[in-house]
């Protein structure tokens, strides 16, 4: 069968495109935006991708086209090729659900923050323990090096999204996965392009839970109350909660008191079970940890055994991943596209790096971010930075200006101009470590400023 993909270098059609060319299907796929990692893994894989969106670049033995949601609405000439033509058509989700994951047992991580993140630690705990499961992540997990594959057991990880699953469902893509074990990691208001509030996502968490069998497990924070309202609107499965006040939780070594949660032991009903030394830091982190924890216990895994395997976990490619590093200065790229997770990111590194100084570059590329609906939010979520660079992109619906304020905060408006802005940053304000928060390519900055850096080699 030759399968192509209409926008195959996002983070959830590139690793179905990795895990149909695994099953012996032949991939190809089209996009606009091609970028690493997700560039780099295609065409390591050897599938070739074409661009831009035409019906040229559409094969003419194509068996089934798979069409994603991201910039795939009707109006596309891609997509109008294919309903014109006649060709058989299918969403990601969709083709997940009924070609791969019928068979599995489903491990799927949801939530508004720290899926790609937990989804990766589920995996690799897995595969230390020997399991051999199979994964798909949205990103690439440091301890693999690739963001899916089939594995060669009935276990099956996968990040499970509330975006919808395309033009023509509407519904999330995570109703096409029907777990057995379940974790809702948090619930915010998030998708404001197509979620009018934080019901709206609550109704789709509810048709998740819907499809969790009776036998199964949903494991999810104890303190968390948008999440325990979604759970009163009917569970029918066991639930296993995490973090204070609960049975699975964790503390600092009691020898020692770690601020940055870069070492905790894990208790399980006030027993300490197995104890965590890793490279990672911050709360949220260390609660991704848990529920990681509790999601294999549930497939038979021990914390003591899991917890060994987070000491070893590598983190995942653009969640505060090292991109440069002298002996003055280190800098970071992190995905970011909310409020919430740059205030946790930023917090947990502040705990990590004491008084050193700290620059924040920021673009608010999601949806929810260029609409404005969390204007109000963005500039307190970075008070643990002492420096922070707003790029401003063009197709923002508010004046960032208006509500971000402040000797400490800087907002470019000229992609041109942000590399030199870091640079002369940098050295102003004696800036000891830089964070980079997209959740998209950012017009490639992140390799610029990388470049730019290693030319001046007083940085």
């Amino acid at each position: 069968m030759h399968l192509h993909i209409l926008g195959i270098c996002g983070t959830l059609m590139g690793s179905i495109a990795l895990l149909a060319r695994e099953q012996g299907l032949t991939v190809t796929g089209s996009d606009e935006d091609v970028y690493p990692p997700m560039s780099t893994q295609l065409a390591d894989a050897g599938i070739e991708v074409r661009s831009p969106y035409s019906a040229e670049n559409i094969p003419d033995d194509v068996d089934l086209v798979m069409i994603g949601n991201a910039n795939l609405p009707r109006g596309n000439v891609a997509v109008e090729y294919v309903l014109n033509k006649g060709l058989p058509y299918i969403s990601g989700a969709e083709w997940l659900g009924r070609y791969l994951l019928h068979d599995k047992w489903v491990i799927a991580v949801s939530g508004t923050h720290g899926k790609t993140t937990t989804t990766s630690m589920i995996a690799w705990i897995l595969d230390f323990a020997g399991l051999q499961p199979g994964f798909l992540v949205g990103g690439v997990p440091g301890n693999f090096g690739y963001s899916a594959r089939i594995g060669a057991t009935p276990f099956f990880v996968i990040e499970a999204d509330e975006y919808d699953t395309s033009y023509f469902d509407r519904r999330s893509k995570f109703v096409h996965y029907r777990p057995r074990t379940l974790i809702i990691n948090n619930l915010e208001f998030d998708h404001a392009d197509i979620f009018s509030d934080l019901g709206a996502i609550q109704q789709q968490f509810h048709l998740l839970l819907r499809t969790v069998p009776g036998s199964g497990l949903i494991i999810h924070p104890a303190q968390d109350q948008a999440v325990l309202d979604t759970l009163e609107l009917g569970c029918w499965s066991e639930t296993l909660s995490f973090g204070e006040d609960s049975r699975l939780s964790a503390k600092a070594p009691i020898e020692e008191q770690v601020k940055d949660n870069s070492r905790f032991d894990v208790l399980l009903d006030g027993k300490v079970m197995g104890r965590v030394d890793w490279e990672l830091s911050g709360l949220h982190n260390q609660n991704n940890a848990l529920a990681a924890i509790a999601a294999a216990r549930h497939v038979g895994v021990k914390p003591d055994i899991a917890a060994a395997a987070l000491s070893e976990f590598k983190g995942v490619k653009r969640r505060m991943e090292l991109i440069y590093e002298s002996s003055a200065l280190t800098v970071y790229d992190d995905f970011a596209h909310h409020p919430t997770a740059i205030q946790t990111t930023l917090q947990g590194f502040r705990h990590k790096i004491g008084t050193d100084s700290l620059l924040a570059i920021i673009e608010p590329g999601s949806h929810t971010m260029r609409k404005g609906t969390h204007a109000q939010t963005l500039a307190q979520s970075t008070s643990c930075a002492d420096q922070v660079i707003w790029f401003q992109p063009p197709n923002i619906a508010w004046q960032m200006a208006e509500h971000i304020k402040g000797d400490q905060h800087q907002i470019v408006v000229d992609r041109d101009q942000l590399v030199e802005q870091a640079i002369t940053c940098i050295k102003t304000q004696s800036i000891q470590h830089v964070i980079i928060m997209s959740n998209g390519g950012f017009g490639g900055f992140q390799e610029q400023l990388k470049n730019q850096l290693k030319s001046q080699l007083s940085i």
